[in-house]
């Protein structure tokens, strides 16, 4: 998505507001891909039932960390690239979301700046 240059106007409240909309859907998206993964992993690989995969899935992926022992050689694995993917997942997620806003800050700060 385009975001307006520094020698553009700033966009009104309602524009900005709508694509801040379609950031949180984006953003949603990714959010449930992101527990996709982990609940498919941990529930093949990690021989969790449908519920205890969405926990674990949920807690590592927020970073709050594992509740379930992995006994296995293949859930072990599984779950330590998940682990490595959450953490870059949250960091991305977070930055596709406040991406605009600190766009709109640094944008309206210049054309004070400049007036």
């Amino acid at each position: 998505m385009r975001l307006e240059h520094k020698s553009e106007k700033v966009i009104s409240n309602l524009a900005f507001l709508k694509r801040q909309v379609k950031y949180f859907v984006f953003v949603i998206g990714l959010v449930l891909f992101s527990l996709g993964i982990g609940i498919m992993g941990y529930r093949f690989f990690g021989g969790l039932d449908w519920l205890d995969s969405f926990y674990m899935s949920s807690m590592i992926l927020t970073g709050m960390g594992p509740v379930a022992e992995m006994t296995t050689d293949e859930a072990k694995w599984f779950s330590s690239f998940y682990a490595l993917y959450s953490g870059i997942a949250f960091l991305s997620i977070t930055a596709v979301f406040l991406a605009p806003v600190i766009h709109r800050i640094f944008h309206v700060l210049h054309v004070e700046n400049s007036e």
